[in-house]
């Protein structure tokens, strides 16, 4: 009786040898090169200021879309007018109230006009029109860029050879600008009205030092420089609701971010501008009578 034969174990699979050739270097330089998360925000920075260039370019090129202009003008002082009003006289009777009853207790309450109408007109007007475009206009633009993206319709129209910018951010753009600056002179009489109001019954104010102290303290430079502001706030909101439209993710669910996101980076935005503005301009306009 023979004894069996041993076994041999089978060989481990031989593992293959690296890949080498321009192909392998171009797949290991792509796996080495992924986009970084931390650099996102500076390109969505860079692609807004990019579609503000454009816009600002196409502005002055012809055709221009009249029709289109006048349709999103209507469209966008019909949904601002009536709140912007109702806003504004609030603010004005807070403002009015608080500076009352502080210069009332620093014993200077016949500057209470001069204070609370220069705190209208410089701040609170632009700010409640950056609100108002933003918020009502900004998204209504964003949520129709945004559908017409998702449904290929700007593709359409760059294959026929149309630029969208030109037909839709433009006027859309311009649209805002206008009515901002508009809307701008409202907030600014409604909330001066108002403020005027509830100080002279509320508080037993004078009608006389109140406009005294108006003409004293307040110059035409503040007007001034509170149109430019709803016209630079009015130019930001369509031009970041317009980028977002116009970049939606996800489909019909991403158009209702791009809206929420649009609001937000314009509020961020809005503030931020304002000061710079206000800081620029109290240097260089000196007050009334220095």
């Amino acid at each position: 009786m023979t004894a069996p034969m041993p076994v041999r174990p089978p060989e481990p699979p031989e593992k293959p040898p690296p890949a080498s050739g321009p192909g392998a270097s171009a797949s290991a330089s792509a796996g080495q090169r992924r986009p970084s998360r931390l650099l996102a925000p500076l390109r969505e920075t860079g692609k807004l200021f990019a579609l503000a260039v454009a816009v600002a370019r196409a502005i002055f090129r012809r055709p221009f879309q009249v029709r289109e202009f006048i349709e999103q003008f209507w469209f966008v002082a019909s949904v601002t007018i009536l709140p912007a009003a109702l806003v504004s006289i609030p603010f004005g009777a807070v403002i009015a109230l608080q500076v009352g009853s502080l210069t009332q207790q620093l014993g200077a309450q016949s500057f209470t006009g001069g204070a609370s109408v220069l705190a209208v007109i410089q701040q609170a007007s632009p700010l409640i029109v950056a609100l108002l475009i933003s918020g009502a206009a900004g998204s209504a633009i964003c949520a129709d860029l945004g559908s017409r993206k998702i449904r290929e319709e700007l593709d359409a129209m760059e294959v026929m050879g149309v630029s969208p910018i030109q037909r839709l951010v433009v006027p859309r753009v311009l649209a805002t600008m206008l009515v901002a600056v508009l809307l701008n002179g409202l907030i600014s009489v409604v909330g001066t009205l108002g403020g005027y109001f509830f100080n002279v019954i509320m508080q037993d104010g004078t009608p006389g030092a109140y406009l005294a102290s108006f003409s004293a303290l307040a110059q035409l430079p503040d007007l001034y420089i509170s149109e430019f502001k709803a016209l630079i706030f009015g130019f930001i909101a369509g031009i970041v609701a317009a980028h977002r439209g116009l970049n939606p993710r996800g489909g019909p669910k991403g158009v209702g971010d791009a809206v929420n996101q649009s609001v937000v980076i314009t509020f961020m935005l809005l503030f931020f501008v304002n000061m710079v503005l206000t800081a620029v301009y109290l240097q260089i306009v000196p007050a009334k009578g220095s």
